[in-house]
């Protein structure tokens, strides 16, 4: 069997995790599938037939989105391919032609009710506890088509039978049954001839072979609607699997109100996206070894849709950052961290040369740091000499000065300044003034660093070499 899986995300704003979440879901199955040495296709189309919501830079977004984090489709906007257009917004004379075709058949009728009495419907209905009774369904349909031809506005709905009912079946639950006399009469083509989600999605996924809907859970509900118009058309469904909603730590779906949800803030916070692919593999499953960390291949490898779990997954800022961390310390190499680091920077506009100096502050700070973002704002003495100097720091400065000066010159007059030399010329300084090291390697660091936290004392004179710590050291005895 083929698995033909799709996202099909709205341009209507930032580029969601939801949608990131969703797409490493379909882009699994898809590839499994090729593994087995099956046909497995990942499409990603854009339902842009919302005009009012619609934002031009949005689809640009989610094509980078998707490029950052490595889930290329097979078939897209992009790439184009053998069931295009792509774009629901290109595609409305199919929609047309098949809202026709449900007419014909009898399983849709045009209707004509006005806003205006539509609004009192759905007042009268929401008083009586029913879903609405549109007028229009019990039309002629002869007089139905004499008013359309006439040029009279009207939208088509899908005519939902009133008796029986209609059954979901999800991969992930058991069948779910909707009682058809509680279905909505939904509108399947608007008057300006644009569709809406429930045909054109069902249009879509029959005509591109999508043979897996893998969505959110908020789609469930949705869900009777298509299953009525796969009926009404005749076609098989396809397999429905709705996956659970992202959650705030309080359970609510989550929302940039409580947590950040533009995919693009974690690019500019300088995340990995091995790392935020990893994170959202765990929402909803769970490595059957119980391993946190794990790449998209093993993903591929090991992962089962019916394994997935339904309890709301929380989305912890603080796990994805931690996991981030785990990648900088022991996924990649030191080498890879200062590539990908410098990279990052110079995306964020700032321009440090990739040199030994560079490297060597990153050695230093890999095990300091969970995201990128983190790195320059740790670092500031390294780059410049105008570094702040927090008030624990000037604290232990005042604490110092009184044999400041005296360091200085003794730094200043060590045959070599590297850590063999330093390590041991610091304690001898201690032990003649008969102070505890730390009470001497504390100013210090606060003297060249302007905190009291930052990297090994010795590595950090190391990089910055002699002439810069001897001045800053100088720098603080004076006050």
């Amino acid at each position: 069997m083929p698995v033909v899986t799709r996202i099909a995300p709205s341009p209507t704003g930032d580029p969601h995790v939801g949608t990131a979440y969703i797409g490493l879901f379909n882009f699994a199955l898809a590839h499994q599938a090729r593994d087995r040495g099956e046909e497995g296709k990942f499409i990603l189309r854009i339902e842009d037939t919302d005009r009012n919501r619609y934002v031009e830079s949005s689809e640009k977004r989610i094509f980078q989105m998707m490029q950052w984090l490595g889930l290329t489709p097979d078939e897209s906007p992009l790439q184009g391919g053998p069931n295009g257009p792509y774009r629901q917004s290109e595609r409305n004379d199919i929609y047309g032609e098949y809202a026709r075709r449900l007419v014909e058949s009898g399983h849709a009728y045009h209707a004509f009710e006005t806003p205006e009495e539509l609004s009192a419907l759905r007042e009268e209905a929401q008083r009586e506890g029913r879903v609405i009774a549109v007028p229009s369904r019990d039309l002629d349909p002869a007089e139905a088509q004499r008013k359309v031809d006439v040029g009279e506005a009207a939208v088509i709905r899908l005519k939902v039978p009133r008796e029986g009912e209609t059954v979901v079946n999800d991969a992930l639950r058991q069948p779910i049954v909707f009682q058809n006399r509680e279905i909505d009469d939904k509108v399947l083509l608007k008057a300006d001839g644009y569709p809406t989600y429930h045909l054109a999605n069902v249009v879509d996924d029959r005509l591109m072979g999508v043979t897996h809907v893998v969505r959110a859970e908020e789609w469930i509900t949705s869900t009777p609607i298509h299953v009525l118009l796969y009926e009404a058309f005749g076609w098989p469904q396809p397999v429905f699997a709705h996956m659970p909603l992202l959650r705030n730590a309080d359970k609510s779906k989550i929302s940039k109100r409580k947590n950040p949800t533009s995919v693009e803030w974690y690019m500019d916070q300088g995340f990995l996206p091995e790392a935020m692919l990893n994170f959202l593999a765990t929402m909803g499953w769970t490595h059957p070894e119980g391993r946190e960390i794990f790449d998209l291949a093993e993903f591929q490898r090991v992962f089962h849709l019916e394994d997935v779990t339904l309890g709301g997954p929380v989305f912890s800022l603080d796990k994805l950052k931690w996991m981030n961390g785990k990648y900088l310390r022991e996924v990649l190499t030191e080498e890879e961290v200062a590539k990908r680091l410098h990279d990052y920077l110079a995306s964020q506009k700032y321009d440090l040369p990739f040199d030994d100096y560079f490297r060597a502050v990153v050695r230093m700070m890999i095990p300091r740091m969970d995201v990128f973002s983190e790195f320059l704002e740790k670092t500031p003495y390294f780059w410049s000499e105008d570094y702040p100097v927090n008030e624990k720091a000037a604290k232990l400065i005042e604490e110092g000065r009184s044999f400041l000066p005296e360091l200085a010159a003794r730094l200043k007059n060590l045959p070599t300044f590297d850590q063999a030399t330093t390590e041991p010329a610091l304690r001898a300084f201690a032990e003649e003034k008969g102070l505890k090291p730390g009470k001497v390697m504390q100013p210090l660091r606060a003297a060249i660093a302007g905190t009291s936290e930052s990297p090994g004392m010795f590595e950090m004179l190391d990089a910055l070499g002699r002439e810069r710590v001897v001045a800053r050291v100088e720098r603080a005895a004076r006050g």
